[in-house]
């Protein structure tokens, strides 16, 4: 069974009263514990058995940047966090988290992550630089937890695979986004971050999250290492759209993981716009459900909402 749901803080109903009190959507109460809640561009919150909750690049500020214009990202935008939109969440009890998943350090997936970290007491899993980043935007340091790819983590009710990724690339000589690494975790912190510049890709990671009986795999760029996917059956890929630039995009990866039931596009909506509207297709939505409908027939492809839950 697969369900969709409504979950929205801002002009909820009555009847959403116990959402917002953090009770899950009945639907995932009376089948296998797991849901997953889009936060648009690549911020998944997924809920486990047991009340245990993981977060993937939580990302609710949305500071207008430009990135889906014709100009692109001005560089120099300033970092801000919208620390009362966040607090709302949190403090409802509608968001929470044991731990925080970062695949890469670019500003739509990393700045809100010290906040919500201080906020929840999740564990933030990254690699060298992305904690660095997020150490010297304050992220409290007991809570960061380096990854490289290759660790498979077990806590009891629920599994973390992490695997090594790349980052989409773009351009003919496929250029990555703010480039560079922040070496020195625990050692050295780099200065402040103050602009989405300063805020670099340090590596990317995908994650593979299992609870309930279903696994989620999850990549926060249009790109991935083939061989870290072999012998991974996912039930449900959290894909993002893109990936003109790489050779067989969605056919490689979905051959590689075996014709997953579920593909959810993520990473498609224009977040110069409001996380309590509608999400916005910067273009790439139909080119990728094309692409899985060509490649993996079998595969059912949904499309979530902004706020919207998914329960596989």
């Amino acid at each position: 069974m697969t369900t969709f749901t409504r979950r929205g803080l801002f002009g909820a109903s009555a009847g959403a009263a116990a959402v917002l009190a953090g009770a899950l959507p009945a639907a995932a109460a009376q089948g296998n514990g797991v849901s997953l809640r889009w936060w648009g561009n690549n911020g998944w919150e997924i809920r486990l058995p047991g009340g245990r909750t993981v977060l993937i690049d939580p990302w609710l500020t949305r500071f207008r940047t430009g990135t889906y214009t014709p100009a692109g990202a001005d560089p120099k935008t300033p970092i801000s966090v919208d620390t009362a939109l966040i607090d709302r969440y949190v403090d409802s009890g509608e968001l929470r988290a044991d731990h925080i998943l970062v695949t890469h350090g670019h500003y739509d997936h990393l700045t809100d992550v010290p906040y919500l970290a201080r906020k929840t007491g999740a564990t933030v899993l990254g690699t060298e630089t992305h904690l660095n980043l997020l150490a010297a935007l304050g992220a409290p340091e007991g809570q960061l937890s380096l990854a490289t790819g290759g660790e498979y983590l077990d806590f009891g009710s629920y599994t973390i695979r992490v695997l090594r990724a790349l980052h989409s690339e773009s351009g003919s000589r496929a250029t990555v986004a703010f480039p560079g690494t922040r070496p020195g975790f625990g050692l050295t912190k780099p200065p402040v971050p103050t602009e989405i510049r300063h805020l670099v890709e340090g590596g990317t990671l995908a994650y593979e999250v299992a609870g309930g009986g279903v696994s989620v795999l999850d990549f926060g760029g249009s790109n991935y290492v083939e061989s870290e996917l072999a012998g991974l059956r996912p039930d449900v890929v959290l894909m993002p759209v893109g990936g003109g630039s790489i050779h067989e995009y969605a056919a490689r990866l979905l051959r590689t993981v075996g014709f997953p039931r579920y593909v959810l596009p993520t990473h498609w909506d224009d977040f110069d716009y409001p996380l309590d509207e509608p999400a916005r297709d910067w273009g790439g939505l139909a080119a990728l459900r094309t692409a899985v409908a060509q490649a993996s027939p079998s595969s059912r492809f949904a499309v979530v909402d902004h706020l919207q839950t998914f329960v596989p």
